[in-house]
């Protein structure tokens, strides 16, 4: 005779899911984060921070990285952008946890913890190499293919993972869109609204700038943080949870770094030039993939993704978040995680 093979933590999940919301006539997208909030009486207190951290050596690096829900939940690999931490996620990561996904966040070289494992490394950030340690991350904890989720820097490296490596992600969530550079194209002029957005690059490639980022790094990105985010109304404390991350010996290196090889001002390291020629190519990505704008980014102006939209072949969806900034995660966590949770579902 037949015998029932218990259940599983996620077939539970799925079956409770899917009767409630049909007694509530709610979509299996809307019901879960109605019920995380009101458990976790989310947005009524701060978030607490990630914690603990977690070290793993994986590539060049010892990376640090924060992990929730149970070991054999869907992984969910979020990624940060700049200035900011892995406290992007300090709400998402735990409403997904939640909800039965294994939730990874790292931090990115040069930030929190992570370290690299050898003192003669090139501190390198060109954005390959920031993608290859992602998928360094994922061979040393075994994830064959994950979500992979993202703004800014962590968005460009989602980009490129599923680009380049479409095998190891199930589908993409991508504020801003898509974000693979091509430095050629980057040295072109832009209008001067654009580049008055991004004079911190220009200030970056001066030796002026690399050593005021190095003396004023808490206060610069603090400004960053606001003209980003003009609508954010973030603490003193939800701050220095962040800034904590910026004191890695390696930061100012490798922000700098990053930022004058997109401006050609630095060179990459000869041997991720193939790679690096693949994606100045501009590389179609396939996976189901969600792309989000804030229309309050103070950098990033929000768009209806058609620009960008022949370079993503896959079931896609563009949604606009009224007063969201660029921290978009941490401003707008619950749109954030129920992006993620409906591009599981395509």
């Amino acid at each position: 005779m037949f015998k029932k093979q218990p259940e599983t933590m996620n077939d539970q999940r799925r079956h409770l899911l899917t009767g409630a919301a049909a007694m509530a006539g709610l979509s299996m997208v809307q019901l879960p984060f109605m019920q995380v909030a009101q458990a976790a009486g989310a947005g009524t207190i701060a978030a607490p921070a990630l914690a603990p951290i977690r070290q793993i050596q994986a590539g060049e690096l010892d990376t640090g990285y924060f992990e929730a829900g149970p070991s054999d939940g869907k992984p969910v690999i979020l990624l940060h952008g700049w200035p900011y931490d892995i406290h992007s996620y300090a709400e998402v990561a735990p409403m997904l946890a939640a909800l039965g996904y294994r939730v990874i966040v790292p931090h990115l070289r040069g930030h929190g913890t992570t370290r690299f494992l050898s003192a003669s490394t090139f501190r390198n950030a060109q954005q390959s190499v920031v993608a290859l340690d992602i998928i360094a991350l994922m061979d040393a904890l075994q994830i064959e293919k994950a979500i992979l989720a993202g703004y800014d820097w962590g968005a460009r490296t989602a980009n490129i993972i599923a680009a380049l490596w479409p095998q190891r992600c199930k589908a993409m969530v991508s504020v801003n869109g898509y974000l693979i550079n091509n430095l050629e194209r980057n040295q072109l002029p832009l209008a001067p609204t654009v580049e008055h957005g991004w004079w911190y690059q220009f200030y970056f490639a001066t030796e002026r700038g690399q050593a005021g980022y190095e003396k004023y790094r808490r206060e610069f990105a603090k400004l960053i943080w606001k003209v980003n985010s003009p609508s954010w109304q973030f603490d003193d404390a939800t701050f220095e949870r962040s800034a904590a991350s910026f004191d890695n010996p390696d930061y100012v290196s490798i922000v700098i770094h990053n930022y004058r090889w997109r401006l050609s001002v630095a060179k990459g390291d000869p041997k991720y030039d193939a790679l690096e020629q693949r994606l100045a190519a501009g590389p179609v990505i396939g996976v189901p993939t969600i792309t989000i704008d804030g229309d309050a980014d103070g950098v990033a102006p929000a768009s209806d993704g058609t620009a960008y939209a022949s370079k993503l072949s896959g079931k896609r969806t563009h949604r606009v978040l009224k007063g969201v900034g660029h921290n978009l995660p941490q401003e707008a966590p619950h749109e954030f995680a129920r992006a993620v949770v409906e591009v599981d579902s395509y």
